[in-house]
């Protein structure tokens, strides 16, 4: 670890390289199942220094320059397990929240074990009646003595049911306005008081859960941020996530096959499913082909410079959508109909209904735009009527 601390950006490459070559290999020799996988991925990964790059040496990270950064995006890119989606909530928007608001003992206690894959974490924003209109949640946390009670339920929570801890928002005040009376809590999953129950899917998985909390219980100093200021974590939160369900997410190991993750099906696998069904040569296809080649280039681009975290999750959605439909064509001349005793039709049948999820996910496509225009580009905000009324005021369904 000290080598990666102290090595110029070359060295850097070269460890980096080594770990991807001969490190990681010989840790997953043997290991089956995604969890088991996903874990053993983190833990390699940590023990080599080579997680947390950007984060603060006393926080458990390695407090890297940009150039550092820049040398392990150029060379892990196809390279990262599909099981790192496990953590993508973890390490992508739960981990770096704590680390930019946190206070100290809450980034101690859960930031080096995070990165090192031992908790996987999940997000309990969505509620039954507060989508979009995020800040209308009426999952209620009261303090009693030492201990946060919360009550109320949470939806289309992915990856509760192999959670040890959520990013939770609850309100605490419902006497301020909706925005100001919310808080963000760290909840322990494995406790009682807290049922997950799947919700299937049409790709017949079920990645998404939802959570009934009646009186869980949270430590009075498990809080990101200040008490009553959750809307901001949440923002802040918010951007991490557009950034993970963006052009990152789409930087992980393209000779995989997995049914897991909303990413966009890789040019090379579908350049090869062209050339197993004889269609690699007819003009329409070729030309798709190139289209969603120039896509992933694109989104290679995008990871290298940096941009707007709602422009990375526009095209990421963009490109999905157009790899599923370009499979379609392949694979399912007669639509979505198939035989779950093939593997390959299988596989890409399971990628082609679940990119539909990837413009809901981390905010709505309608969301993202509404957040370029009023952000990004300094267009008015849309009128609030309800900015200033206390949330008990409010109408609720």
């Amino acid at each position: 670890m000290s080598d990666v601390r102290s090595s110029s950006p070359a060295e850097f490459r070269q460890l980096v390289q080594a770990f991807f070559a001969e490190t990681l290999p010989a840790s997953l020799d043997g290991v089956s199942g995604t969890i088991n996988r996903a874990k053993a991925w983190r833990a390699a990964l940590f023990d080599a220094g080579l997680a947390g790059l950007d984060y603060p040496v006393e926080h458990g990270g390695q407090g890297l320059s940009a150039e550092h950064r820049a040398v392990w995006a150029d060379e892990s890119t196809g390279l990262i397990p599909r099981e790192e989606a496990t953590f993508g909530i973890s390490v992508g928007m739960a981990l770096p929240t704590i680390r930019d608001h946190g206070a100290d003992h809450v980034r101690h206690q859960f930031i080096p074990p995070g990165l090192r894959g031992e908790d996987v974490w999940c997000q309990m924003y969505s509620e039954p009646g507060a989508g979009s209109d995020l800040a209308g949640i009426t999952t209620r946390a009261e303090l009693d003595g030492d201990e946060w009670v919360v009550t109320g339920q949470k939806v289309w929570t992915s990856g509760a049911q192999h959670s040890q801890y959520a990013i939770l928002l609850a309100r605490t005040d419902f006497d301020a306005p909706k925005h100001r009376g919310i808080t963000m809590l760290i909840l322990p999953m494995e406790q009682e008081g807290v049922t997950v129950r799947p919700l299937v899917q049409m790709t017949g998985e079920s990645e998404f859960n939802e959570v009934f909390l009646d009186e869980a219980r949270v430590p009075k100093d498990w809080v990101v941020g200040e008490v009553n200021s959750g809307w901001q974590m949440a923002v802040a939160l918010l951007a991490h996530e557009r950034v993970q369900t963006g052009v990152a997410s789409m930087g992980q190991n393209s000779n995989q096959r997995s049914k897991s993750g909303r990413v966009p099906i890789p040019v090379d696998q579908l350049v090869e499913l062209a050339q197993n069904r004889g269609l690699n040569h007819e003009t329409t296809v070729r030309q798709g082909l190139a289209q969603l080649h120039t896509g992933e280039s694109i989104v290679g681009y995008l990871r290298q410079m940096g941009c707007h975290p709602s422009i990375g999750k526009l095209w990421r959605t963009k490109q999905g959508r157009a790899a599923a439909d370009l499979a379609a064509r392949l694979c399912f001349p007669a639509s979505p109909a198939w035989s779950d005793d093939q593997e390959e039709e299988d596989y890409f049948a399971y990628h082609i209904l679940n990119c539909r999820g990837m413009s809901l996910g981390g905010g709505t496509d309608e969301i993202q735009r509404n957040t370029l225009g009023e952000r990004a580009l300094g267009l008015p905000r849309e009128p609030m009527a309800d900015k200033n009324t206390p949330f008990s005021d409010l109408p609720r369904n």
